[in-house]
Parts: C-alpha cells; sequence; structure tokens
C-alpha cells in the first residue's frame, strides 16, 4: 500500500542580511526557536517527531558537531528526539525534504521535521575549508586542461554565472532587469501581505565579530531585510563584481544572509489522525549532476528529470521556485525549459529576499506551498543550483 507524504506546515525567519538584524544568533538556537514555533502552531507533541534533518553548508564552529541534534535541544523538545545534518550545499534543506518525504513514503517515518539553517554573519562562507584542499589532485587533475576567463580548472561561483550568461547570450542588461523584477515582486509581496503565514518574527540579534558577543534588541525581525528600492539606473550603475567587463554584479546575484526554516512532514493517515489537515503532498523527486565549471547549470537537468517522472508538462506547473542564486542561472533555465516568467518567483527570490545557504531550501518549499495556496494553483515545481554541478527538482501538489 503506496503512502503519501504530505506538508502539513512550513515556515521560516526573515532573512537577515550579513551584519544585520539576525547575526547576533546562534545558528542552534535560531533553527531551535523556528522548530519550537513550528511544533508550537500546530499543537504538535515534539515527542511524536521521528528525527528532524538539517540541512546546513558551512558545518563548522557554531554550526559544527551536528547543528540540527543541537537545534533539537535548543528548542526545548524532549533527549528522545533525534536529528542529523546534511549538505547538498545550496540545495541542503531541500534534500532535507526529500529525505523525509520518502522516508514517509518508504514507512520509515510517520512525523518528520526538515530544516535548514545558515548564520553567515558569524559562519561565513567558505569556513569549512579550513585552510584546506577539497577537491584533492584527481579531481583538479581532470579539469586542468578547461580554462575559463583566463583561470585553469575549476573556478568559483562567480566566474560559473559569468560563463552561463556567456553561453546562454544574457546580457548585462538581461541580468539587471531580472534584478530589479525580484526586488519589486519581492517589495509587493511583502506590502501585500503574501509572506505573513510563512514569516516566523525573531528577535534582533547582531554581532560584534571583535568581541564574539551578541547584543539583544529587544524588538522583532518581521521582514526580510534584503528588499530595497531600486531603480534600472541604480542597478547600471553597480560595478562587476568578478570580472573588469563583467555581467554579473551584487545587484544581480543572492544576498549574502541569515536565516532557518523547517517544514513539518507526516504520512496522510498520522496527519488525520492527530486532527491536522495536510496542505499539499509530495509528487516527484529529482536530483541531478552537471558540469561543475559552469556549476550552476543542474537544474536544468533536474527540471526535465522531474517533470518526465511526473508525467507533467511545463503547463501542467502553476508556480515555480527557482533559487535565484545569479540572475544568469534563472534566465538560462528559462530558456531552456521554456518556463513562462508570470509563474517563476512571482514574489521575489533570493536577489531580493537573501540566500541562507543550508536554509534556502526548506525557505522556498515555505513560499512555494503558500503561493500555491494563495493563487488557488495546483501544481508547484522547485529547484536550484548548487556546488560543484549539482541541483534538486521537486514538484508538490496541493490538496
Amino acid at each position: 500500500m503506496s503512502r503519501n507524504a504530505v506538508i502539513v506546515d512550513a515556515i521560516r525567519t526573515p532573512g537577515g542580511k550579513r551584519n544585520g538584524s539576525l547575526g547576533g544568533w546562534h545558528a542552534a538556537d535560531l533553527a531551535g526557536t523556528v522548530l519550537r514555533a513550528l511544533g508550537e502552531r500546530n499543537d504538535l507533541d515534539p515527542a511524536l517527531v521521528d528525527d528532524v534533518i538539517m540541512g546546513c553548508v558551512s558545518q563548522v564552529g557554531d554550526q559544527g558537531v551536528n547543528v540540527g541534534r543541537s537545534a533539537v535541544l535548543a528548542a526545548g523538545w524532549p533527549d528522545s528526539v533525534p536529528a542529523t545534518t546534511i549538505d547538498r550545499q545550496c540545495g541542503s534543506s531541500q534534500q532535507a525534504a526529500h529525505f523525509a518525504a520518502q522516508g514517509v513514503i518508504a514507512g520509515a517515518y510517520d512525523v518528520v521535521v526538515a530544516a535548514g539553517v545558515e548564520v553567515m554573519t558569524r559562519t561565513p562562507m567558505g569556513s569549512t575549508r579550513g585552510g584546506g584542499e577539497p577537491f584533492g589532485p584527481l579531481v583538479h587533475q581532470r579539469y586542468a586542461d578547461v580554462e575559463t576567463f583566463g583561470t585553469q580548472g575549476l573556478v568559483h561561483q562567480g566566474l560559473s554565472a559569468e560563463l552561463i550568461a556567456e553561453r546562454w547570450d544574457l546580457s548585462r542588461e538581461d541580468l539587471d532587469a531580472f534584478g530589479l523584477q525580484s526586488q519589486q515582486r519581492a517589495a509587493a509581496a511583502r506590502d501585500a501581505g503574501r509572506f505573513d503565514r510563512e514569516i516566523l518574527a525573531v528577535e534582533v540579534r547582531t554581532w560584534d565579530p571583535e568581541a564574539r558577543e551578541a547584543t539583544h534588541h529587544g524588538r522583532d525581525l518581521t521582514a526580510d531585510e534584503g528588499i530595497r528600492a531600486s531603480t534600472a539606473e541604480k542597478l547600471a550603475n553597480v560595478k562587476p563584481a568578478f570580472l573588469p567587463e563583467g555581467r554579473v554584479t551584487a545587484a544581480n546575484s543572492s544576498q549574502i544572509t541569515d536565516g532557518a526554516s523547517a517544514v513539518l512532514i507526516m504520512s496522510e493517515e498520522r496527519a488525520l489522525q492527530l486532527g491536522l489537515t495536510p496542505r499539499a503532498r509530495f509528487h516527484t523527486f529529482a536530483v541531478a549532476g552537471a558540469d561543475p565549471i559552469a556549476m550552476l547549470t543542474a537544474p536544468i537537468p533536474a527540471t526535465h528529470q522531474v517533470l518526465e517522472r511526473s508525467g507533467l508538462g511545463v503547463e501542467d506547473i502553476d508556480v515555480v521556485e527557482i533559487n535565484e542564486a545569479f540572475a544568469s542561472v534563472v534566465l538560462a533555465w528559462q530558456k531552456e525549459t521554456g518556463f513562462d516568467l508570470d509563474r517563476v518567483n512571482v514574489n521575489g527570490g533570493a536577489i531580493a529576499l537573501g540566500h541562507p545557504l543550508g536554509s534556502s531550501g526548506s525557505k522556498l518549499m515555505s513560499t512555494l506551498l503558500c503561493e500555491l495556496e494563495r493563487s488557488g494553483g495546483r501544481y508547484g515545481l522547485q529547484t536550484m543550483c548548487e556546488g560543484a554541478g549539482l541541483a534538486n527538482a521537486t514538484i508538490i501538489e496541493r490538496l
């Protein structure tokens, strides 16, 4: 007998700017606050949770030693609730949702939380390198003959984003126009209250990096901090970030962000037994790999795979959330898949709302779920690029 894995609830913190209103939070405390709120607003006995699967990219320092388990304890949940922390780079908490839902479908779980956290102010991107070389000689040897804008071998994501813009003939004006649209859509969504159901207000805590101390401000952050008023003229004056004459800038790229998020996933039977109303079910999953030099193109094959497996077509998908790591990623994906951008990131994306790495997967799932409900759509697609040429894709069906 097949089992449906359903989403009962999904919440996230606002996105805090780097060195901004959430920078003083310890990652375990921020994630724990989200877990506790998720349980409380569903009147859920946390002792019923079979597992917590936490996505986190920089698993070092404050975010080391299984931050998922620390978050469970910080939430005040029983010692009996297990947790693990996983890393599929930027898609870590989307993969957490896959593992959680697949566990339910397989009969291994009845109640499970997929979550994510990243406090990039205190644990900056790249911290896990620790002065080491994570790829190793054989990987470097494999790509040694590849040249990208004068650089041999593997390159960082900024050059990958530039390479994508070049390959898909995307101009600086194209990227800036998309970046502006993201800001405008996010501002409109915030002002219309579209994020209200998914956002958990949390206390403003700032960080003093020299003293290694947090300051509690006694007031809450209630909205995403990265949304800003922009114009095409302002964006045109932003300098290229990675190449002297490049097309990729801070204004058409995702923002470094602090945040946490969580999705409550159950078997449909257990949800009904507990008197909870399933909001959506997991329909289809896919994960794909692609060229690690271009690095950020795997959402293209992942989307093709998930559509083929689902039996659905582009025209059947009502709402899409694709992570705006860079504008070039989304625009290249759109050219290859044919999605109408009027159905894609309709409330803005990471260019405006921020990209808290390990939290972004369950953050996007929260937004996708709420937008399906608001718009009355049936099917939603989520996909995102991940370091080293990876991507997840998920289709959910509103119930």
